[in-house]
């Protein structure tokens, strides 16, 4: 079972929470029904991640070969550092896939798979090769204009619109990655509770902060 499964409900509301904060405050795409899937019960969903005996397994209408596609966007996003491993690392792509499957009314789906299609779309367009064929460097400059418009959309967007399929792609990659464990351990500090009670902790410039603990 992956990382993002082993979450308990309220540890995946809390970091839908606290991602948010990462996002300057905005509700995550979903709103209401993402929180209700994240607090109920419900079935094991099924091992996303490959192993020596088990292999990928489709997660409702995303292939393989999509949660790939979203594994090289997310660490697009998130690229390995000398800190901290990528995104991809964290296996974000089939997160991503999962909670879209799982919390995304059938009007938000479409539009996130309508934005892959766009996204390989301009990738073709831009530079000529698909976006798994592109360069790092060419990703990067995709991605950078994406973000740019889905910012500019935000500003004028009025509370019925459609969310910009860019915005919940990458609220979804900066949710998965922050609650792996490679998130956790690697791009944050984290240290197992209960522990000793220090109300105020010395900060210096430039260290990771604090993993949150739900």
């Amino acid at each position: 079972m992956t990382d993002f499964e082993k979450l308990s409900g309220i540890d995946r509301r809390e970091a839908i929470k606290r991602v948010s904060v990462l996002l300057g405050g905005v509700a995550f795409v979903g709103g209401s029904s993402l929180m209700t899937a994240c607090a109920g019960d419900r079935p094991p969903a099924a091992d996303t991640t490959a192993s020596a005996t088990t292999a990928p397994a489709p997660i409702g209408e995303f292939t393989v070969a999509d949660q790939q596609y979203l594994d090289e966007v997310a660490d697009t996003i998130l690229p390995t550092t000398p800190k901290s491993p990528g995104a991809k690392a964290a296996a974000t792509g089939p997160f991503m896939a999962l909670m879209v499957t799982d919390t995304y009314t059938p009007a938000d789906q479409k539009i996130f798979r309508d934005g892959m299609t766009a996204l390989e779309t301009a990738c073709k367009a831009a530079h000529g090769v698909g976006f798994m064929q592109a360069t790092p460097e060419q990703r990067t400059a995709l991605l950078t204009t994406l973000d740019a418009e889905q910012h500019a959309y935000q500003k004028t967007r009025k509370p019925d619109a459609p969310q910009h399929s860019f915005r919940m792609m990458k609220e979804l990659a900066m949710l998965g990655f922050f609650t792996s464990e490679i998130g956790y351990t690697k791009a944050m500090r984290y240290k197992e509770t209960p522990g000793k009670y220090e109300p105020c902790v010395p900060y210096v410039a430039g260290e990771t902060s604090w993993a949150s603990h739900a």
